[in-house]
């Protein structure tokens, strides 16, 4: 429990910028929250603040470790706090933030059961395509695979992988030609997903190869990519789950087998002073292993 306290305490600390605000937010003596830094740095074997009259600053190995003890503390904090209760006695509202196919194909009987099991959790759901800020956009979780940064202030929880292939129509591929490697893609039509954008990265022998394509058609909607890769309309890179039974029946033919996509990952993302909470923690609990026992 020493090292949770002393944790605890650091971080307290590094938010505030002070040993005696965090003492105040925490209700401790400063002396005390003095005390278990010290002990924490002894531990580590590292210097966690440069201290002086005028300014207290993280050094490098402590902004390290500020960031490594969030998500374990967070959830030992969860673990804490709602190991007395039962989920149906687990009480808030969560707004959500969820990508719409994803929602729609998979994760819509994931929330429904949520909700039988923890019946005083109320849920706003929010089906949007693109990277969100949850702390400035007010949600208490974030799900997406389309991460290109990290935010501040943040608890980031992966879920699953979210494999995708490169595919198109048999009539496109009669009509224009197979691609036979990535470069070829530069005199295709490609549909291209609007949040990752038109840099499309394949692994080759020698490493990661990625061409700028001229997308004919551009959307956030992945579903409306797969209808248009089915109309014949070009070539895209779409989530696997979307099109492995079009695949299956030959309705998409995969493209560039040699040339794998890298798989995205899909995160939870919530702020740090939502991160533990019983709902916020059961929500994220049932996502994970939804997701595992059902990958998209």
């Amino acid at each position: 429990m020493d090292i949770y306290l002393n944790f605890k305490a650091f971080q307290a600390v590094a938010q505030t910028g002070s040993f005696s605000r965090a003492a105040r937010d925490l209700g401790l003596a400063a002396s005390v929250v003095t005390k278990r830094v010290n002990q924490l740095e002894s531990v580590l074997g590292a210097t966690l603040f440069r201290r002086s009259t005028r300014s207290l600053v993280l050094t490098e190995a402590g902004a390290r470790y500020l960031d490594r003890s969030r998500l374990p503390i967070a959830e030992f904090d969860a673990l804490i706090k709602g190991s007395s209760q039962a989920p149906g006695e687990v009480e808030d509202s969560l707004r959500i933030k969820a990508p719409t196919s994803l929602t729609e194909l998979r994760l819509r009987p994931v929330f429904a059961a949520f909700q039988a099991e923890f019946q005083k959790i109320r849920l706003e759901i929010v089906l949007l395509d693109r990277m969100v800020d949850p702390i400035i956009e007010g949600f208490d979780v974030s799900i997406g695979a389309h991460w290109p940064q990290s935010f501040v202030g943040v608890v980031e929880r992966p879920l699953c992988p979210l494999p995708r292939v490169l595919c198109a129509a048999p009539a496109y591929l009669a009509r224009r030609g197979v691609p036979k490697t990535p470069q070829d893609l530069i005199q295709h039509d490609c549909l291209s997903f609007i949040p990752t954008g038109n840099d499309w990265t394949f692994m080759g022998p020698h490493g990661a190869i990625t061409i700028a394509v001229r997308p004919r058609l551009t959307s956030n909607d992945g579903q409306m990519l797969v209808a248009a890769a089915l109309s014949g309309a070009g070539i895209a890179i779409v989530s696997r789950y979307m099109t492995n039974d079009l695949i299956r029946s030959g309705e998409l033919m995969p493209v560039l087998v040699d040339f794998p996509i890298p798989d995205l990952w899909v995160k939870a993302v919530s702020p740090e002073r939502r991160a533990a909470t019983p709902a916020v923690t059961a929500l994220i609990e049932w996502l994970a292993v939804s997701l595992a026992a059902h990958p998209p």
